[in-house]
């Protein structure tokens, strides 16, 4: 059995039928186990109140400088508003994106209340006299993608032989989801001397499901196989791109993986890439627990590594780690401040403090494992610490 190199594209009508219902469920598990990564159609999504949300989303990049900047995402502590481009870091490098990120409705939070509730906040709406359909557009797909992923989650229950509402209780009562609208300009819109291709660099979806519309026709969006390859996923029409994030694969011991993913920029002159991706949310009250998958679930999956030959890829940091944190929600926080350093010095200094000091000392072991190896190649070379360096190779680990 060899590492996925398409990305399987499921039909979420065989799931409303219920002669064709048990055949998804196995196309399901099969992507679960196998993938993590996958399309769906006919979402049962307003195919109309679809090509508003598109619409709507770039025309927010189309406003202002001066009316995007009034909605700032640093002007709250809740992250929640406008990044400007390069202003957001995945993997220690700049993300060349520009993006404005929106929840499901909450209040604030109250001073009694854990500070990762400052999570949970009102969003930051651009001015209606310059878009008055954006907002209502966007609390209206939020509401119908908020059912949509309460629907999949039940599905892939069933999916690994659990009852429907096996994950009903990591869930809030008005839980929280978020929604990004995102624009990766292209190379040629770069500043000169940093062009990169990093749309977004390497990283898995934190929660539990992940909906993805690809709002232009470019290609960009990849996910990585076990060989480490890089699967291109393009945009179809029709379809929603769904990643499964780290929280299931922690719930369910990993028998779903979350997959690895990256977006690279648009090459010069092919005009800007626009996505909307929709984050399924999970209780920042949620300690770090599991729930019991059946046997023959754990076997398939074991078997399927097995044959492989390879072991889980922990190529980007893992978010759901036990033992490092109480709630969800520290873990979010934190992740947010590591991402949105302008946010972090702003809102929560205590915190950047720690994560740079953390990152501080990744890089003084890193430098210390280059100047071993260093150090190894000179003696195997026959020179002393006073010999020349030119004639070596440099030698990075």
């Amino acid at each position: 059995m060899m590492a996925f190199n398409s990305i399987p594209i499921l039909d979420l009508s065989l799931a409303r039928d219920a002669n064709t219902k048990p055949s998804f469920l196995e196309s399901l598990r099969s992507a679960l186990l196998e993938v993590g990564f996958l399309y769906v159609k006919n979402t049962g999504i307003d195919e109309e109140l679809i090509e508003h949300v598109i619409g709507q989303g770039k025309a927010f990049f189309d406003l202002p400088e001066d009316k995007k900047l009034e909605v700032q995402m640093k002007n709250a502590a809740s992250f929640l508003g406008y990044n400007k481009l390069g202003n957001e870091i995945t993997a220690l490098k700049t993300d060349w994106r520009e993006q404005i990120d929106l929840s499901t409705p909450h209040p604030l939070p109250t001073a009694a209340d854990p500070l990762y509730y400052n999570l949970l906040s009102p969003n930051q709406w651009p001015d209606p006299d310059h878009l008055p359909m954006f907002r209502p557009t966007f609390e209206s797909y939020m509401s119908q993608m908020s059912t949509l992923s309460t629907t999949f989650t039940s599905l892939i229950a069933e999916a690994l032989g659990l009852p429907p509402t096996a994950f009903a209780r990591f869930f809030d009562p008005d839980q929280q989801h978020k929604l990004k609208i995102v624009k990766y300009p292209d190379l040629s819109s770069l500043p000169a001397d940093q062009r990169s291709q990093q749309g977004v660099g390497p990283h898995k979806d934190s929660m539990l499901t992940s909906y993805l519309l690809q709002a232009s026709h470019h290609r960009g969006l990849q996910a990585q196989n076990l060989s480490g390859d890089w699967i291109d996923c393009p945009p179809i029409p029709g379809t929603l791109v769904v990643a499964i994030g780290q929280g299931l694969e922690a719930l369910t011991h990993g028998v779903c993986a979350s997959t690895t993913h990256r977006v690279l920029s648009p090459a010069a002159g092919q005009g800007p890439r626009f996505s909307i991706p929709f984050f399924q949310g999970v209780s920042y009250d949620a300690t770090f627990e599991t729930v019991d998958i059946p046997n023959e679930i754990m076997e398939m999956r074991s078997e399927i590594w097995r044959k492989r030959g390879v072991d889980r890829m922990d190529d980007v940091e893992f978010t759901f780690t036990k033992g490092r944190w109480g709630h969800l929600g520290d873990a979010t926080l934190t992740n947010r401040v590591k991402s949105h350093p302008d946010v972090g010095e702003r809102w929560y200094p205590d915190i950047l403090a720690k994560i740079r000091e953390e990152e501080k000392k990744v890089r003084e072991e890193k430098e210390r494992g280059r100047e071993a190896v260093t150090e190894h190649v000179r003696e195997e070379k026959g020179m002393d610490a006073t010999g020349p360096l030119a004639a070596m190779k440099e030698v990075t680990v």
